[in-house]
């Protein structure tokens, strides 16, 4: 028997008859208990992300640690920025002693209560310069345990959608548990540690991800073995062996390059991890040089190149070309180990690439326009804030974190309403279009913001910051008023993006598929900083806002060449098809 026809997260509408849009399935969906566990899994996602990567280097500054003695604490960024290097594991390994907990929460909860421990080791511990190394080292297991459950909760999330819980709705509320915890792990981080001091901070953190961790003990999830797609994965090998499939040798041709390319990644970041750890501290590479050097040709070896090796797999498959003519006999046990490498490497590209053929070209140029704007801009915000508009960081952290917070999580919630009643695709286009015309209203406040100000003071908005931040000065207005329609943008095209990428991905390789198109996103944008820091040193930033504004032009474009691209493919734009196997874990 052939394998089976790879099931998507969004599937026709044909196949599932739609409901009523509107509020009536948004709140079908969040009393889905789904949505409550996506919620939770949301925030123990933000929350790691927020104290290992802004807050911990707070408590550090005030205990005056060098930053130069933080040995693995540039490990941590990488971790995040490679986490797709080890996404097959999510994807094809089963944790012993956990499986039955089921597919991805055998993930998912071991790393929450393991952040939570280190969390809290992390309370108990000194950070002083002579207990650095063991203080660095609990951080840098945290943000490896913290990149693993974020893979496993993306997928988990691609997996248990279903017409109620719909793929669309999870994927917003899982963003609004991000951003919440973003906002309690960071500025209120913050304040809490200014009140009961930094080791009650990062206890009370980790007790949360514990709470988190135990509670999903009861979440849905497939169990280890059972089919998501109708076969059981021994039938699924087996099927690599049948007549019509690839040739063995063909395919182990490509096992064997991709397998050293990914081998030769790993091993670049394992060294960059030794390096870091046993190196004096003026020796040590810097993770920033590292990400923009070694980052394009990782990208390369474990993306691109796999790509055209899938690519050329498909066509020989389509072409009946090296096709076996007849079933093969039971393997051995090296070539069942062979099977399963192929399955795990090759075989989530060898499926991308067949399923999408040259339409992969406009999802890649997609995933790499997007949200490559937000992604450069973070790094220059404050800068740009501090520095060339002269704000205070009282009132930069209440436009930016409190108040922005609050927009981001509102525009999620418009996002996730307008694709209940619009469509996944017509959302997108939408948020494409205001965050690139939200680059417009920040080129007016490098011009002196007269128009934000203008208009802030026309709706009553300046009279409202004035009396919500009475510290501020007269220009917090405008700077919050600008910020509250980039956040509500950000939230608007995030939903859907979230939402498309998980929708593009097969079930059977959801791990894979969206941990490498997720990477694609934030590895863009860490390249593009040094191009874009000269041009703001060359031509100041108004020129840079037209030019990220021309940028999300383009963006808006390939939004609608990948909406008819759906159109013509019969794909629907928001309905999912329920996935019987999904059962809650006994």
């Amino acid at each position: 028997m052939a394998e089976a026809a790879p099931e998507t997260a969004g599937e026709t509408a044909a196949e599932t008859p739609k409901k009523k849009p509107g509020w009536g399935t948004l709140f079908r969906s969040l009393r889905n208990p789904k949505s409550g566990y996506m919620a939770l899994f949301g925030f123990a996602s933000g929350l790691p992300f927020a104290l290992f990567l802004g807050t911990l280097y707070a408590w550090l500054s005030e205990a005056e640690v060098e930053l130069e003695t933080m040995g693995v604490f540039s490990l941590i960024g990488l971790a995040y920025a490679f986490q797709f290097l080890w996404s097959p594991l999510i994807d094809k390994v089963t944790i012993p002693g956990f499986s039955k907990l089921g597919r991805r929460k055998q993930w998912i909860v071991p790393a929450q209560i393991l952040l939570g421990i280190i969390l809290i080791s992390l309370s108990l511990s000194n950070p002083t310069d002579s207990n650095m190394g063991w203080f660095s080292l609990l951080a840098g297991i945290g943000a490896l345990a913290s990149a693993t459950q974020d893979i496993a909760i993306n997928a988990w999330r691609i997996d248990v959608a279903d017409e109620d819980a719909t793929l669309d709705i999870l994927s917003t509320v899982y963003q609004m548990g991000y951003r919440l915890a973003a906002l309690v792990g960071g500025a209120l981080g913050l304040i809490i540690a200014a009140r009961i001091g930094w080791p009650q901070t990062y206890l009370v953190m980790g007790a949360i991800l514990l709470v988190i961790g135990i509670a999903g003990l009861w979440a849905p999830d497939a169990k280890v073995g059972d089919p998501i797609e109708g076969e059981a994965e021994d039938e699924l090998l087996l099927s690599l062996r049948r007549k019509g499939e690839l040739e063995p040798a063909i395919r182990a041709r490509a096992l064997m390059a991709v397998g050293l390319l990914w081998a030769v990644s790993i091993g670049g970041v394992l060294t960059f991890m030794f390096m870091s750890l046993t190196y004096a501290p003026e020796e040590r590479p810097n993770p920033t040089d590292f990400t923009i050097t070694w980052g394009p040709w990782i990208i390369v070896a474990t993306v691109v190149i796999p790509a055209l090796i899938a690519g050329w797999l498909a066509s020989q498959k389509k072409q009946g070309v090296n096709l076996l003519t007849e079933d093969l006999p039971p393997r051995a046990s090296n070539s069942y180990a062979a099977d399963h490498l192929y399955r795990a490497l090759v075989m989530p590209l060898v499926e991308f690439v067949g399923r999408m053929g040259w339409s992969l070209v406009l999802i890649l140029s997609l995933v790499l326009t997007y949200r490559i704007c937000d992604a450069i801009w973070g790094t220059f915000a404050y800068p740009f804030y501090l520095g060339e508009l002269q704000y205070t960081n009282d009132e930069v952290a209440f436009a930016s974190k409190f108040f922005g917070v609050g927009a981001i999580i509102a525009g999620l919630a418009i996002g996730g309403y307008l694709i209940t009643v619009i469509g996944r695709m017509a959302t997108l286009t939408l948020g494409a279009i205001l965050a690139a015309l939200t680059n417009l209203l920040y080129a007016d406040m490098a011009r002196g913001g007269a128009l934000m100000q203008a208009a802030s003071d026309a709706i009553g908005f300046s009279a409202l910051i004035n009396f919500m931040a009475p510290f501020g000065s007269d220009a917090l207005p405008r700077l919050t008023f600008t910020v509250m329609w980039e956040n509500l943008a950000i939230g608007i095209a995030g939903a859907a993006y979230v939402a498309w990428l998980s929708s593009i991905v097969s079930k059977k390789y959801s791990a894979v598929q969206y941990a490498l198109l997720s990477s694609l996103t934030l590895l863009v944008g860490t390249l593009g900083r040094g191009a874009l820091g000269e041009m703001i040193e060359d031509r100041g930033y108004y020129w840079v806002f037209i030019f990220t504004t021309a940028i999300g032009g383009v963006a808006v474009v390939l939004c609608i060449m990948e909406w008819i691209r759906e159109k013509s493919s019969g794909r629907a734009a928001g309905v999912v098809t329920p996935d019987p196997k999904v059962v809650p874990a006994e």
